[in-house]
């Protein structure tokens, strides 16, 4: 295989992991937590990061120590998620807020010691082939585009819950019950030593078009009624 198919090769295993629900799940958790357009693109860099250490022969340590916990992180979000659940989207939980602040890049470096699946794997094997920082930063290229999207399309819709729109609202929670749903999901599947690779792809395919497809519906929201209603409360009373 010629230099130039392995980088793309390299690329196209890059946007394959980032559609891995574990992605989507704690992509989603973290925009819950505080809305911020970068949440996605960092939290590619910390992974890719990972994956390039790994590659290069010097974050085998770090995995090694690191790996069994992730499950219980994956489980943390889900259940901080569910208490979000029940309060308003309009409160502003600072404390949560700042934790969540930094948080991005670190979580995928931790996630990209914790949960090898099937691409990240081939990716390491890539590096028999290719200089193993042009590999990190090719599939860390491909990671971002799909979860640099996904971040900043969620930013928006929790952007917009928090302003009070109604579809976001609603997508808001759709979606929190989502990384609840998949949070748990996955995190227990990984502490049960559960083979999910074989459903990965098909299952993150179908969630991401379907979250695509949610966001852009409740980003959206139709103006007409509220700009009538906003002139009526401004207009003076002249009777």
């Amino acid at each position: 295989m010629t230099h130039s198919a392995l980088l793309t090769l390299a690329v196209a295993l890059g946007l394959r992991h980032g559609v891995d629900p574990d992605h989507l799940a704690v992509i989603d958790a973290l925009s819950r937590l505080r809305p911020s357009r970068w949440n996605g693109a960092l939290f590619a860099i910390g992974h890719g990061l990972l994956v390039t250490l790994l590659a290069v022969g010097v974050g085998g340590l770090l995995a090694r120590s690191i790996g069994p916990y992730t499950p219980w992180l994956l489980i943390l979000l889900g259940a901080v998620n569910l208490w979000r659940l029940r309060k308003p989207v309009t409160h502003s939980h600072r404390g949560l807020s700042s934790i969540a602040r930094s948080s991005p890049l670190l979580l995928g470096i931790l996630f990209g010691a914790g949960f090898e699946t099937a691409s990240q794997l081939s990716a390491l094997v890539l590096a028999a082939d290719l200089n193993p920082w042009l590999l990190g930063f090719m599939f860390s290229a491909g990671m971002m585009l799909v979860d640099g999207t996904d971040g900043y399309l969620a930013s928006r819709t929790q952007s917009q819950a928090i302003a009070g729109g109604r579809r976001a609202l609603r997508a808001s929670r759709s979606l929190g019950i989502f990384v609840v749903v998949f949070s748990f999901g996955f995190g227990g599947a990984e502490l049960l030593q559960l083979d999910i690779d074989r459903f990965a792809l098909p299952l993150g395919c179908i969630l991401f078009v379907y979250l695509i497809a949610l966001r852009v519906w409740s980003v959206r929201e139709p103006t007409v009624e509220t700009d009538a209603n906003s002139i009526a409360r401004t207009e003076p009373n002249t009777l």
